[in-house]
């Protein structure tokens, strides 16, 4: 699937139109007039955004020796209250950080829900086919894929709030190699950013889309994460297999 993908309602917006484009030879730098429609359009869809690091060779702008995150991290620690959808502050931001990538906070109008990229891939063919809505979908780096979703994180009464054992921070990354899910205290990095390696964070299906409910997808995702790790750990017993014989 790619970002014409956006046609399966019907007419292409702008900005699927610009994410059809053939990407530029590497080492160019992104149209800045392109770049900021498509964080404006994150914007107007109502997803708060704040600057983030971006990448030096292969290391981090920032000055964090040995950065475990390089170019995947928000320049200020108080980005949970910077993060905005106002229009000019964000075009302040981008003329004045061209080469900055740019973080979503969420868990206050929007989730992601975070996959391994194969398991990412086959959960959308399946999604799609099935006729079941799916909101804005991103690739980040060779080995992921993030589904934005509508929220559970801000409930009317506080009380109906509800934790999940998904629930994915910044800190505890590591922790879920499958399904992680961007709630509360969370962000993703938003396309288009650059990371290390000439590697980058680009829309399969842009912003336009409407947010679905996370509940609608997560048990295709999860099945598709299950079916993933057990290839996973079916290719590293046949690995060890072949590696260490137990018998002649």
């Amino acid at each position: 699937m790619g970002a014409d993908s956006g046609r399966f309602r019907g007419t292409e917006s702008r900005i699927s139109q610009w994410l059809r484009r053939r990407p530029k030879p590497s080492g160019t730098e992104p149209d800045e007039t392109a770049r900021l429609a498509l964080l404006l359009a994150v914007a107007d869809a109502g997803m708060p955004i704040a600057p983030a690091a971006h990448p030096v060779g292969y290391r981090c702008s920032c000055e964090r020796i040995g950065c475990p995150t390089p170019a995947r991290h928000p320049v200020s620690f108080a980005w949970q209250t910077q993060s905005t959808t106002d229009r000019a502050q964000i075009e302040r931001w981008a003329a004045g950080q061209p080469q900055a990538n740019f973080i979503t906070a969420t868990g206050m109008i929007h989730d992601v829900l975070d996959v391994p990229l194969t398991a990412g891939r086959e959960a959308l063919e399946r999604l799609l086919d099935a006729g079941v809505h799916v909101g804005p979908v991103a690739q980040s780096g060779e080995d992921r894929m993030l589904f934005f979703t509508a929220t559970r994180g801000t409930p009317q009464d506080e009380d109906e709030w509800w934790p999940c054992e998904l629930d994915c921070h910044p800190e505890t990354m590591d922790a879920h190699p499958g399904l992680r899910w961007h709630c509360r205290g969370s962000y993703v990095l938003l396309p288009p950013a650059r990371l290390p390696g000439e590697l980058d964070v680009r829309w399969e299906r842009g912003p336009e889309h409407e947010l679905p409910d996370p509940l609608t997808l997560l048990e295709t995702l999860t099945d598709a994460c299950a079916r993933y790790a057990g290839s996973a750990e079916q290719s590293e017993l046949d690995h060890d297999a072949v590696a260490w014989p137990l018998s002649r």
